[in-house]
């Protein structure tokens, strides 16, 4: 890597996004000695908080692009939605990873699924719905399947289970008639995750395999490594890694699956570091943040080695009883415990507050002490 194309400290960096992710970015720049200015809407945002610019404005906002453009050496975004004109703006003065067209892809599940289909990759059925013509029939083979919105789902958002023709219909009116994609329901033996770095030479980090349980459609329990099949977990990694080669990719990049009657799919991909990526702040050599860090910087990568067996249980804003704070003594009293909480303002029904993980010796300690402190806040009830 030439050392020409590398930006170092103190240099400014930006970031496009002032929730956790970015948060954690913001952490991981200070402590390797870079200053970042972040841009979001939201003047409570947790990273713009602590942010050594925060630039409070729309992400589409001309004069707030300009000023990040004119501080910044580099700009990075937490999250898939940003206007991709807005990256594309910001590329023509600055360095920007990942590139605006990996995150268009991203952005959109059509555009999305049909990457995912061009490329070779392994997939569920599905059919694109852009109009109710479109729902396939009783006999297409995709039913029962989930309706899924082309844009703007995340955590559960945008989604309906159809068992047949007509719940399809009735769930594509309700969206507005937006473009959706149906997608086959699998019968699942269970889902897990992949999160790797990728730099401007093509090399790659790949952190090891996490298996993921949701509730509500919301990420609630990753254990890292993830149990069962070998074989699998190295054909996530074959995965994952094809799919950033396929982008160009530049930066943290995290690629979900599924695992259906032994045969492994891909699901979907987030262009930024992932939620089931926390426990590598705890239990890896280098952390999904600092890789985010190191790849918009042109820095090597760092080691993305696993020391610890690891738990993360994601903390939603349902376990403030009543805006009661939870009972954080009996998460401290866990010695394996190590707490993160976002500072958001407040919290809300299914807001992603804050998660802790769970670090040890013994993977099968580390997932009891994990869920034990899990039900003893009340995750979940």
């Amino acid at each position: 890597m030439s050392r020409a194309n590398t930006i170092l400290p103190p240099a400014m960096l930006g970031m496009l996004g002032g929730g956790q992710l970015g948060r954690f970015f913001v952490i991981a720049a200070h402590e390797m000695g870079y200053k970042v200015a972040v841009l979001d809407p939201d003047r409570n945002s947790p990273a713009g908080k602590i942010a050594d610019v925060h630039l409070c404005a729309a992400y589409d906002d001309e004069a707030a692009l300009r000023s990040m453009a004119e501080q910044c050496a580099a700009i990075t975004t937490e999250f898939e939605n940003v206007p991709a004109a807005t990256l594309e703006f910001l590329a023509q003065h600055r360095t920007v990873r990942p590139a605006a067209s990996a995150v268009a892809i991203a952005q959109n599940r059509v555009a999305e699924k049909n990457f995912f289909r061009d490329a070779g990759l392994p997939v569920a059925p599905y059919a694109v719905i852009q109009q109710a013509a479109d729902i396939p029939g009783a006999d297409s083979g995709l039913y029962p399947a989930i309706l899924k919105v082309a844009r703007f789902g995340y955590d559960g958002k945008g989604q309906a289970r159809v068992a047949n023709v007509e719940e399809a219909r009735a769930a594509f009116e309700k969206f507005g008639a937006e473009i959706c994609v149906l997608e086959r329901m699998l019968k699942l033996d269970y889902e897990v995750s992949l999160v790797l770095a990728r730099d401007a030479d093509g090399q790659v980090a790949a952190f090891p395999v996490a298996e993921n349980a949701h509730l509500n459609g919301i990420l609630d329990v990753s254990i890292a490594p993830a149990r069962g099949d070998e074989t699998i977990r190295e054909q996530a990694r074959a995965l994952a890694v094809e799919v950033a080669k396929k982008l160009n990719y530049v930066g943290v990049l995290g690629v979900e699956f599924f695992v259906s009657e032994g045969q492994l799919l891909v699901n979907e991909m987030a262009p930024r570091p992932h939620n089931s990526g926390h426990y590598t702040i705890d239990a890896c050599v280098t952390n999904q943040f600092e890789q985010q860090v190191r790849a918009l910087a042109g820095l090597p990568l760092g080691d993305a080695r696993q020391h610890s067996p690891a738990v993360m249980v994601n903390l939603l804003g349902d376990i403030w009883k009543n805006g009661a704070e939870p009972a954080w003594d009996i998460a401290f009293a866990e010695p394996g415990l190590k707490m993160h909480l976002y500072g958001k303002h407040e919290a809300r029904p299914g807001r992603k507050m804050g998660h802790f993980t769970v670090i040890g010796e013994r993977a099968e300690a580390v997932l009891s002490e994990a869920m034990q402190v899990r039900d003893q806040l009340g995750v979940g009830k």
